[in-house]
C-alpha cells in the first residue's frame, strides 16, 4: 500500500512538471505577445500591466491584413477537410465491403503512398497546377491537399468494425449500396469523422511550403506565410509575429476543446481490424 502511494505520488509529480514544461511556452508566448518590440526578449514572467499593450494586435489587423490571411487560411482548410471526409469516406467503404477485381491491390497502393514524403513530389505536382492554371488561386492549394492515404486508411479500418448484419438489413429492406453508405454508416462513423476532421483542419490551417510555393499573390497568402514574412527590412518584427502566432492559434484551440471528447473516442474505436 505504501509502494503504491509512492508510485502514485512520483507520477503526479511526472506529471506536473510536463504539464508545467508544456504549459510554459504557451504562457510566453501570450505575454509576448502584448510587450513592445524592444521588451520582447525580457525574460520577465510577471510583467507589470501598464507594460503590456494592445498595439502588437491592432497592427496585426489593421495595417497588415490579417483578417483577409485567416478568410483564406479558413476557407482552404474547411473545404479540404469536407471534400477530403466525403470521398475518403466513400473510398474506405468501398475497400472495406465492395467485392472488386484488384481491392487488395488498390487498398496496398494507396497505402503504399504514405512512405512518399511530400519533397519527392513537390515539383510534379506544381507542373500539373501550373499546367492547370492554378497559380495564384485558392484552389491550386485546394485541390492537391484533398487526396490523403491516411484518411482512407482510418476509414477502411473503422467500417469493418461495423457488423455486417446492420447493413444486410438496410439492403433488404431495399437500399442501395450508397444509401446504406448514407443512412447507416456515415452516422456510425461520427468519431472517426470528427477526429480526421481535426487532424485534416489542423494540417492545412498550419500549412506552410506548399500554399508558399502556389500563392505568390500577396493577397492570397494564408496565415502561416504571414506569420513568417512579419519583418521588416533589417529585422524580424517578433512582437508581431508573436501576437499573430497567438491569433492563429486560437481556431485550433478552440476545435480542440470542442471535440475532444469525440478525438478520444475516435482514437480508441480506429484500431487495426482484419
Amino acid at each position: 500500500m505504501k509502494k503504491r502511494k509512492i508510485s502514485q505520488g512520483l507520477l503526479l509529480v511526472i506529471a506536473v512538471i510536463l504539464a508545467i514544461m508544456i504549459a510554459f511556452p504557451v504562457y510566453m508566448l501570450v505575454i509576448s505577445s502584448f510587450k513592445e518590440a524592444k521588451d520582447v526578449f525580457n525574460m520577465n514572467l510577471f510583467p507589470s500591466v501598464s507594460s503590456l499593450t494592445l498595439d502588437n494586435y491592432k497592427t496585426v489587423f489593421m495595417e497588415e491584413n490579417f483578417g483577409g490571411y485567416i478568410f483564406n487560411s479558413f476557407f482552404v482548410a474547411t473545404i479540404v477537410t469536407v471534400v477530403a471526409l466525403f470521398f475518403h469516406a466513400m473510398s474506405g467503404y468501398a475497400l472495406a465491403r465492395l467485392n472488386f477485381t484488384g481491392r487488395k491491390a488498390i487498398f496496398t497502393w494507396i497505402i503504399s503512398t504514405l512512405m512518399i514524403p511530400f519533397s519527392v513530389i513537390m515539383i510534379p505536382l506544381f507542373i500539373i497546377i501550373k499546367q492547370m492554371g492554378l497559380i495564384n488561386n485558392l484552389w491550386g492549394i485546394i485541390i492537391p491537399m484533398i487526396p490523403n492515404a491516411y484518411g482512407i486508411f482510418l476509414f477502411h479500418q473503422f467500417f469493418l468494425g461495423i457488423p455486417k448484419e446492420l447493413e444486410e438489413s438496410a439492403k433488404i429492406d431495399g437500399a442501395s449500396y450508397f444509401g446504406v453508405f448514407v443512412k447507416i454508416v456515415l452516422p456510425l462513423s461520427k468519431p472517426i469523422a470528427v477526429t480526421l476532421a481535426v487532424a485534416f483542419f489542423l494540417a492545412n490551417w498550419n500549412n506552410y511550403l506548399w500554399p508558399l510555393i502556389v500563392a505568390q499573390d500577396r493577397k492570397l497568402w494564408l496565415v502561416q506565410i504571414a506569420i513568417a514574412n512579419f519583418k521588416s527590412s533589417q529585422s524580424v518584427e517578433w512582437n508581431l509575429v508573436l501576437a499573430a502566432s497567438c491569433v492563429s492559434a486560437l481556431p485550433i484551440i478552440i476545435l480542440f476543446f470542442i471535440f475532444q471528447k469525440h478525438i478520444t473516442e475516435g482514437v480508441k474505436t480506429a484500431g487495426i481490424k482484419g
